[in-house]
């Protein structure tokens, strides 16, 4: 690998270059793993010490504070990922402590932390900047090795970056761990956010999509295995029954593990209502450990409210596809798209349909407001639907369709006996014995829903029994209520 000092000089070029970059993927660094490596040959190194690293244009070395005055060491190699970070520390001074270890092969640092001033100034206004950028770094995949060649010819909390100030700052340590079209976007919009040659109206929503898009953590298509049973557990906690579904979403899970990337294919839950499409939905991004948004497409009948408004507009935002990935603050996440039979019903300019079709692509996404291409590889579709003749042939052929059969009479006596009606009496405090439901009184319950799809029906009788044991144990003092058959239609006919 290629030696490289902090102005992009190649070791050839300059002698003052001292180490050498090594890609990793480490979330948590530690002596085994350290983010950099210092040269202890002459010297052996406290577990905290404090100092600074070397102007870039002296050495690339860390200049630590001893009780016998400044020693200088050497840096032997650094993660890739943390070069643009330490050309930041060195070329503004920030005093920092180091948490360390000493090995043969040196003194090797897994925690960097902000100390002091010392001289110099603190760019970025809000405090902890430095563990921000550390934590966003470690999240961050290696860069490849052609951008650590490349990346030599560039100039923990809930922070979220909105200053200029602080964005700049972010841009210079996140270097190439941001998409390479990504990094270039945010270098024209930081242009015109402090250029004095356009209009505030336009530095402002320059400024506004800057802030959007480095609150994003940007990761690449790798994902790492999931324990299958644990996510089988997953599915028999939130589904009863429904073995096929459940086979087929552990196919799924299988399959990741072997390729670490997302199917082609997102999920399609098609069903009548109430059959828990979206309880699956969830119950699978749960699984994948992602965070998770919703789309509506009976509510959305214009294209631009998910594609954005342009920036001529004084008014003009963000669509409700960029402000999921804004919420999530991750560019890998499931997007749960509810009642897709309706993205077909658009009433504008438009058919929101078509606009699903380049995210569900996994070639990109882009959003009118941000005007620049939003990586996908990492978003996995689960759609819903009632009637899949009401969906186009382009958007079916983008998923995996499973067809959810509505439940069987003896299958709904065993979720409301064993689910429905126990999670309710838990959520109002109530015991078992201070609600009992009969034989004949269950079979009064499903005889009366026999005729509605799915399960909510079911929750809300459930809903309602419970409630009035409850009122007569509070207030007619019983100590418990039993529902027998003609109980129960009395109490669910009204």
């Amino acid at each position: 690998m290629p030696v490289f000092d902090f102005n992009g000089a190649d070791s050839k070029q300059a002698s003052v270059c001292t180490y050498t970059v090594f890609a990793s993927n480490e979330s948590s660094p530690s002596a085994e793993h350290p983010i950099m490596v210092l040269e202890n040959s002459s010297q052996s190194f406290l577990h905290h010490s404090c100092g600074v690293f070397t102007n870039p244009v002296k050495r690339t070395s860390f200049e630590f504070d001893t009780d016998n005055g400044t020693v200088s060491a050497d840096i032997v190699k650094i993660d890739a990922r943390f070069t643009s970070l330490l050309r930041w520390l060195g070329e503004n001074h920030i005093k920092v402590r180091l948490s360390g270890e000493n090995r043969p092969d040196g003194y090797a640092v897994y925690k960097i932390r902000e100390t002091a001033f010392g001289g110099g100034s603190k760019l970025s206004a809000e405090d902890g900047f430095l563990q921000f950028m550390i934590e966003r770094l470690l999240a961050s995949n290696a860069p490849s090795e052609e951008a650590e060649d490349e990346e030599q010819d560039e100039t923990g909390d809930e922070m979220k970056l909105t200053s200029l100030q602080s964005i700049t700052d972010f841009m210079n340590c996140a270097g190439r761990t941001m998409p390479d079209n990504i990094r270039l976007w945010s270098r024209r919009n930081l242009a015109v956010a402090r250029s004095h040659e356009v209009t505030a109206e336009e530095r402002r929503h320059a400024q506004r999509a800057l802030s959007i898009m480095m609150n994003i953590q940007w990761k690449n298509n790798y994902f790492e295995s999931i324990d299958p049973v644990e996510a089988r557990r997953i599915l028999d906690e939130e589904l009863y029954g429904m073995e096929r579904v459940k086979q087929r979403i552990m196919e799924t899970i299988i399959q990741i593990n072997r390729t670490h990337t997302l199917p082609a294919y997102g999920l399609l839950l098609v069903g009548p209502a109430g059959t828990g499409k979206s309880q699956i939905a969830y119950a699978v991004a749960r699984i994948l450990k992602l965070p998770w948004t919703t789309l509506d497409m009976s509510s959305i009948n214009d294209p631009e409210q998910l594609t954005g408004s342009s920036r001529i507009y004084s008014n003009a935002k963000p669509g409700i596809i960029m402000e999921a990935f804004s919420v999530a603050a991750s560019s890998n996440l499931v997007f749960i798209i509810n009642e897709l039979d309706k993205a077909n019903s658009g009433k504008g300019n438009g058919n929101p349909a078509d606009v699903l079709l380049t995210l569900l692509d996994n070639l990109g996404f882009t959003d009118n407001y941000m005007e620049c291409m939003i990586p996908t590889v990492g978003v996995y579709p689960i759609a819903t639907a009632n009637d899949k003749s009401q969906i186009s042939a382009p958007l079916m052929s983008r998923f995996a369709v499973i067809e959810l059969p509505d439940y069987t009479p003896e299958e709904k006596k065993i979720i409301f006996s064993q689910f429905a009606l126990p999670k309710v009496l838990k959520r109002l405090g109530l015991h078992d014995g201070e609600c009992i439901v009969t034989e004949d009184g269950l079979d009064a319950v499903i005889e009366m829903h026999k005729n509605t799809s799915g399960i909510r029906d079911l929750e809300q009788a459930a809903e309602h029994m419970a409630a009035n044991a409850l009122y007569q144990i509070e207030v007619d003092k019983v100590p418990s209520v039993t529902f027998d058959a003609e109980q129960v239609y009395a109490l669910l006919s009204h």
